[in-house]
C-alpha cells in the first residue's frame, strides 16, 4: 500500500525548505524539481503515479512553495546551493531526477557535477543555454511565430529594470499570466490558490522577478551561461537513461526540437505528449505519472543483469 503524499520541511541551510514525499523508503529515489512561480505542488497529481516505484521527493525551492524566503539574491547559484544542501540533509546519494524549466536548469548542473547520483533523467521543457533571442520559444512553424515574438517581448520586459519590478512585483504577472498561459485547460480559483499563496505581496515576489533574468540568453548573464554550457556538454557526454517530454506546440521546447535533441542524447528516448505548453505537468499528469513510472521499473529491472 502506498502512502500518503506528505508535506515536511528540511532545515538547510538556515532555513526551512518544505518538500512532499510518498512511496517506500526503501525504493530508489526520484527526485522532482520544478520551475518558476510553481512549487513541488505541481507533481502532486504525477507522485502518486510514481511512488509504487520510487521513494518520491519533492523539494519546494527556496523561495517558492512553502520554503522560507530567506534574505538572499535568489540567483541560480543560491538555488543550486541551498538544492545541493537538501539533498545533503535528506541523505540522498542515488535519485532519479525528474524535472521542468528551472528545475531541468538544476538537474543537468547537478547531473554534471556529481554524475554517480544519477540513475536517470527524465525532463520536459528544459532551459539550455540560447545563443540569440530568437532561441527562446524557438519555433518553426508560422502559425507559432506572433506567440513565440509575444513570448519574448514580455521576457525582455521582465529583464529589464523597472518593467519587470512593475509587472511581476506589482502585478504579480507571473504567476497570474504567465502560468494560466502556459496551460491548455483553464485552471478554476481553487486550483490556483496554491500557486498564488506563495506569492501575497510584491516583496514575496522577488525570487519569481529573478529566474527570467537568470535566463541564459545572448551570454546574459555571463555565470549562468556558462555554468548550463558546462551541463549540457556533459549532458550531451552521459550515459546514463534520459525520458524526454514535449507537448504540442510547446513552449521552450517544439516536439520537432524535442525529437532532434533526444537524438543527439545517448539513451535518450522521446514520449509526446499531445496538445501541452509549458507547463505540461497540468496537461497531462497521467500520461507523465505512468510514463516516469514504467521507465523506472524498466531500468531496474535491468540493473541487476547490468551489475552482473
Amino acid at each position: 500500500m502506498t502512502k500518503q503524499i506528505e508535506i515536511r520541511k528540511a532545515s538547510v541551510l538556515g532555513s526551512s525548505m518544505a518538500y512532499r514525499e510518498t512511496g517506500a523508503e526503501d525504493a530508489p529515489v526520484a527526485l522532482f524539481l520544478h520551475g518558476n512561480p510553481t512549487s513541488s505542488h505541481i507533481w502532486r497529481n504525477i507522485l502518486p503515479l510514481v511512488s509504487p516505484v520510487a521513494h518520491c521527493i519533492a523539494p519546494d525551492l527556496i523561495g517558492f512553495g512553502q520554503s522560507d524566503k530567506p534574505d538572499i539574491a535568489y540567483r541560480f547559484v543560491d538555488h543550486v546551493r541551498y538544492l545541493d544542501a537538501f539533498i545533503e540533509q535528506r541523505g540522498i546519494t542515488s535519485a532519479y531526477l525528474v524535472a521542468q524549466d528551472w528545475g531541468t536548469a538544476l538537474a543537468f548542473h547537478l547531473a554534471a557535477r556529481r554524475p554517480n547520483l544519477v540513475r536517470g533523467l527524465a525532463f520536459m521543457e528544459f532551459i539550455r543555454p540560447m545563443p540569440t533571442w530568437q532561441d527562446f520559444h524557438h519555433t518553426e512553424r508560422a502559425e507559432e511565430q506572433d506567440h513565440a515574438e509575444a513570448a519574448r517581448a514580455v521576457f525582455r520586459k521582465f529583464r529589464t529594470p523597472g518593467e519587470g519590478e512593475a509587472m511581476i512585483l506589482d502585478a504579480n504577472a507571473f504567476v497570474e499570466r504567465v502560468l494560466p498561459g502556459g496551460i491548455v485547460r483553464k485552471l478554476s480559483d481553487e486550483e490556483m490558490a496554491p500557486y498564488r499563496a506563495p506569492f501575497p505581496t510584491p516583496e514575496s515576489r522577488r525570487p519569481v522577478l529573478i529566474f527570467p533574468r537568470e535566463l541564459p540568453i545572448a551570454n546574459e548573464p555571463a555565470d549562468v551561461c556558462e555554468a548550463l554550457q558546462f551541463a549540457q556538454a556533459a549532458l550531451a557526454a552521459s550515459s546514463y537513461p534520459k525520458l524526454l517530454f514535449s507537448g504540442e506546440p510547446g513552449a521552450l521546447v517544439a516536439p520537432e526540437f524535442a525529437e532532434t535533441f533526444a537524438a543527439s542524447l545517448k539513451h535518450c528516448a522521446h514520449v509526446r505528449l499531445g496538445a501541452g505548453l509549458h507547463f505540461l505537468q497540468e496537461d497531462h499528469p497521467e500520461a507523465i505519472g505512468r510514463s516516469v513510472a514504467g521507465w523506472i521499473a524498466g531500468i531496474e529491472a535491468m540493473r541487476p543483469q547490468l551489475a552482473a
